[in-house]
């Protein structure tokens, strides 16, 4: 008996059919995370190129215009949602995207305050006469950076992103990204300015609109 159970030790040090399934069962789970990872991480990132894709082109839109009505700005950021695809943009009746585009104006003394500002939410929109930090680099005139006299719109995109299969380790994951554009072309600006000065007006009982050529050839519109 004694022999027999040394002989089967022996066989069993020896034996390696099992090593690789070993191996696999040791090394799967990490190869599985590792997939998992990439795929999440892989969605994660086209998804926030489309966010800061949504936040240029809303901006780029609204610049083209010299004023824009209720009914014209709403359909720009309705449209603006179809940058998304093909991620959707809701969880049911629960919207993932807000969208918010405000009109940022400054002073003579580069004091930035907003003008209006509208939302795809409800308490998205930033506070008419709130305070606005610029960057330098949004100055007319490098040399001196000091923001006066100038308007931006301003475009502002998040996104809620929730992983499919990492949601227990991340959670969800708010994507964002914002835009400031110069206005291409404006009817009116202060008295005391000195061009470039731009505005786009956005109201919600405008309904006539102007062109940039109407602009720049009459001064008024």
């Amino acid at each position: 008996m004694i022999a027999v159970l040394s002989s089967c030790v022996r066989h069993l040090r020896t034996d390696a059919r099992g090593v690789a399934a070993t191996e696999f069962a040791i090394v799967a789970p990490f190869m599985l995370l590792l997939y998992i990872g990439g795929v999440e991480l892989g969605n994660g990132l086209a998804m926030n190129v489309k966010v800061s894709a949504t936040a240029h082109s809303v901006a780029d839109m609204v610049s083209q215009n010299t004023q824009v009505s209720a009914d014209r700005m709403q359909a720009i950021l309705g449209a603006a949602t179809a940058i998304m695809a093909p991620y959707a943009v809701k969880n049911g009746s629960t919207s993932l995207m807000t969208i918010t585009v405000s009109g940022v104006s400054t002073d003579s003394n580069g004091n930035a305050t907003v003008q209006w500002s509208t939302s795809t939410s409800s308490s998205g929109a930033r506070t008419v006469g709130q305070q606005m930090p610029l960057s330098q680099f949004t100055a007319t005139n490098p040399s001196n950076p000091n923001n006066a006299n100038i308007s931006l719109i301003l475009s502002e995109v998040s996104y809620d992103y929730t992983p499919n299969l990492g949601y227990t380790i991340a959670g969800t994951v708010k994507l964002t990204d914002s835009y400031y554009l110069f206005p291409r072309c404006s009817t009116n600006s202060p008295a005391t300015s000195s061009f470039p000065y731009y505005d786009v007006k956005y109201s919600s009982t405008m309904t006539t609109t102007c062109t940039c050529v109407q602009h720049l050839q009459q001064k008024t519109c």
